[in-house]
């Protein structure tokens, strides 16, 4: 992986803002993304990662700044920006097959072209034995992974995924982190992941925004500059870990 001063910048945020009324939740937000990079989001509950995620994805409106992809105003009819949210979001009447085309179909793409994408992705996220199966038959973990794969196909310019695995255990949690990172190394797609697991974060990102309580800004930029897989034991790791925890300090 190159190092972010060898990449170019793909997202750029500037100025964000964000009021519900009166109350100011994200107050003038600046940082760029790196091509390719993998970043994790924390900070306090409550402190608006929810709503800067949904910001980014165009769900909903900035007060003022803007957010830029290969410098051009973000858009959803010009860039591909795929959400992956806290709980699975299948289409429950729509196969696990059908809801992985589902986003390629709206873009209206050619139905050969579908097919080699799907194809694809499914080799990738190993869900080739459940291509018939409707979300109902599925745990929620595999659930999660269908909609993985729908984010992933659309080869999108920024995948936003939302504390996806917040509700899994410990083990699982790991084993889909895995998978995730495996994913994501495989195509070099640029990732911001929100998470309040802050040994999650250091397991997964190569950078971590700290954000503060509302008034919400960025209170530090951490690097993780430790190579794949991680091991939570080791020095470097735990070291990290107790950093953003000093830094958060939401307890």
């Amino acid at each position: 992986m190159e190092k972010k001063e060898e990449r170019k910048v793909k997202v750029q945020v500037r100025n964000l803002t964000k009021y519900y009324g009166k109350l100011l939740v994200l107050d003038n937000i600046s940082f760029n993304v790196y091509d390719g990079e993998f970043l994790c989001v924390v900070g306090p509950t409550g402190c608006g990662k929810t709503t800067f995620l949904n910001i980014l994805s165009g769900l909903i409106p900035a007060t003022s700044g803007g957010i830029y992809i290969d410098g051009e105003p973000a858009s959803p009819y010009k860039h591909n920006i795929s959400y992956v949210f806290q709980l699975p979001s299948c289409i429950p009447w729509r196969t696990v097959l059908d809801n992985i085309k589902f986003g390629l179909e709206i873009k209206g793409m050619p139905k050969d072209e579908i097919e080699k994408r799907v194809e694809k992705i499914i080799k990738l996220i190993g869900l080739k034995d459940f291509l018939n199966y409707y979300p109902k038959q599925l745990s929620t973990s595999m659930q999660q992974r269908v909609a993985i794969a729908r984010a992933f196909v659309t080869d999108p310019d920024l995948l936003l995924m939302d504390e996806p695995y917040g509700q899994f255990d410990v083990k699982l949690r790991i084993y889909l982190e895995d998978e995730l990172l495996r994913i994501w190394e495989k195509l070099k797609k640029t990732v911001i992941f929100v998470t309040h697991n802050l040994e999650e974060a250091v397991y997964l990102a190569e950078r971590i925004l700290v954000l503060t309580q509302k008034p919400t800004h960025i209170r530090s930029e951490v690097n993780v500059d430790l190579p794949h897989p991680r091991k939570v034991t080791d020095p470097e790791f735990v070291k990290i870990r107790t950093q953003i925890t000093e830094l958060v300090k939401w307890w």
